[in-house]
Order: structure tokens, then sequence, then C-alpha cells
């Protein structure tokens, strides 16, 4: 039985012996980068794609405020976004938008930045809203900002698996320390952090640009990174762009597009003696709410 078989197979066994009001909450997985520029979007879509390849049904939360990036690289413009849940016009369900291969979006709209100003009654439908999502996705990546901003780390805060993406090249590797020793510093309990290395030219720069990355967050900050792999720099991703259509999809043999099927399987290495913590998106934006 190859992998994705065995991780089908896996999730549904968990999923039938559960009682209704014990399902699996979905896996809520943060990606971001410590600056902009490195392909961090278009690790978010193409991931979702092979999971969806997977068997796994997957929701892309565009936390990006003000770029609309999931949406410019699909070539879809959303008719609503979570604002639209927020005022009570539209549904959870509602603002979910369709996108290639079953992968569904939700455009974050100035919503996710109105979180903290929502009264208590709004906070009630808002958390009834989102627990939805759990029963909708197996696995919701929040795409967030670049850089070191107060929302970009307080998403990364309230998740409990972060995705770094970084590439080669010496200020984006010091800026995605950066970021982490910021989380570090103000989380309570910081989320697992996960490496990719994008856009590499050798075969082992990605590994040796994440063991100089882990040895100093192990050294200055006690904290252990996951090494999930690295993604050839590819011409194909860049015509693929220009298409407005996920590489996975228009060249879905081209080397990028192989070396992120094999970053998804090592992120969907689902083991029972270190599963990840997630309680969901209810619990997501509860913690996001409490973060001040």
């Amino acid at each position: 039985m190859d992998q994705a078989n065995r991780l089908r197979d896996l999730f549904q066994v968990r999923t039938e012996a559960a009682k209704p009001e014990m399902q699996l909450a979905a896996r809520v997985i943060t990606v971001t980068s410590g600056k902009g520029g490195v392909g961090k979007t278009n690790c978010s879509v193409n991931l979702a794609i092979q999971m969806r390849r997977r068997g796994f049904r997957v929701v892309i939360i565009d936390a990006d405020f003000g770029l609309a990036n999931i949406e410019v690289l699909l070539g879809i413009v959303p008719r609503y976004s979570l604002a639209d849940v927020l005022n009570g016009s539209r549904t959870m369900e509602e603002v979910l938008t369709e996108g290639p291969e079953g992968v569904r979006f939700i455009s974050g709209g100035s919503g996710l930045r109105e979180l903290a100003n929502v009264s208590d009654k709004q906070m009630d439908f808002l958390m009834k809203s989102f627990t939805a999502l759990d029963t909708l996705a197996d696995v919701i990546l929040i795409d967030t900002g670049a850089g070191i901003s107060r929302s970009v780390v307080n998403f990364i805060r309230a998740s409990s698996e972060a995705i770094i993406v970084t590439t080669p090249e010496p200020t984006s590797v010091t800026d995605a320390y950066a970021l982490v020793k910021t989380v570090v510093e103000e989380a309570t309990e910081p989320p697992t952090f996960k490496i990719v290395v994008n856009r590499t030219e050798e075969e082992n720069e990605g590994s040796e640009i994440y063991e100089k990355l882990n040895k100093v967050a192990y050294r200055f900050l006690d904290v252990q990174l996951e090494y999930l792999g690295a993604i050839p720099y590819d011409r194909d991703l860049v015509r693929a762009v220009k298409r407005q259509t996920p590489v996975t999809l228009a060249y879905p043999i081209a080397a990028c597009s192989r070396a992120i099927g094999r970053v998804c399987d090592r992120l969907l290495d689902i083991k029972e003696e270190r599963q990840p913590r997630s309680a969901g998106i209810f619990s997501f934006v509860k913690r996001l709410v409490n973060i001040r």
C-alpha cells in the first residue's frame, strides 16, 4: 500500500471511530515567511493541491491583508470575504470559493483584522461559524503576510504548526530566524516550526540552510526546527504564475512540482506518537482573539 493510501485509510479509521461530538478537528497550519517575495503563497496553493490529490479536504484562508495573492495566483475573484461573515450577511460556507481540484479558499479581506474588536455577541456567532470549517476541511492553511508585523506574529502564535518559507538568500534566512525568535519570545507555547527552502540551485543547498538555521535556533532559542524539504528554482513555475495556474497543475512533472509533492508527503506523515496539538480552527480563532 503506498503512503497516500495509508494516510487516507488512517484518517478514515479515526473519523469513523469517533463519536459525532468528538470528530477530529481540522489540522490548522500557518504558512509564513520572514520577508516577501520568497514564494510563500505559491507554496500554500500548490501544497493544497497536492493534499487534495492525496484525498484530503483543504481550505486556504488568505490572511495577507490588502494583497489578494491567492486569488491572483488562481485567476479567481471571490464574491465574498470573511468580512461578510462578520457582518452577518453570509455564512462561512457561502464565503468559500471553489478553486482547482476541489481546493477551496476564503478571502480574509479586513475580516481577520477586525477579530480583536468584535463584541461578545459577534464572537459567539463567529466561533460557531468557524466551527463549520472543522466539518468541511481536514486541513486549513492560513496564508499570512510576510515579515514580522504584529498581525503575522499573532497568526503564528495562535497556530500549533507554522511552515516558514525561506530562500537561500542571506537576507531571507536572517529574516526567517528573526521571525522564529520573535514568536518564541512572545508565545507561551510556540508552534512547531517547519522549514521549506525555496528556489534552491544545488542539491544539498536546502538541507545545509536548514541545518544552519536549526543549529542557531536550538542554541539561542532552545527550539528544534523541522525540515520539510527544498524546492528548486524552476522556469516552469515562472511560466505558471504568468498563466495564473498553479505549477502543479500546469506542469505536474516539473522539478518544482515533484519537490512540492515530496514536501507534502513529509507534512502529511502523521505518526501516532507526534500528533500536532491543533484543536481545529475554533481553537485557533480563540487563541488569536485572546492575544494582546
